[in-house]
C-alpha cells in the first residue's frame, strides 16, 4: 500500500485515519469498526463491502 495514498484515505464513515493490515490486505478503521478490503491494489471504500471487526481486532493496537 502507497503510504502517500494511505496518508490521504480516511474512513468514509467516521473520517478517521486508516491503519494498513497487510496480513488480512484491509484498511482498517479502529473508530468506526470496519476493515476495508483491497482489491487488484484498490481500496473498495464501501460501508457495504466492509468487514465489521471483531471487538479483539478493535482493540489491538498499531504495530
Amino acid at each position: 500500500m502507497d503510504q502517500k495514498l494511505l496518508d490521504i484515505l480516511v474512513c468514509p464513515v467516521s473520517k478517521a485515519p486508516l491503519e494498513w493490515n497487510k496480513e488480512t490486505n484491509e484498511l482498517i478503521c479502529r473508530t468506526s469498526g470496519l476493515a476495508y478490503p483491497i482489491r487488484d491494489d484498490i481500496p473498495v471504500m464501501l460501508e457495504s463491502e466492509a468487514r465489521t471487526l471483531s471487538a479483539e481486532e478493535r482493540l489491538k493496537e498499531k504495530k
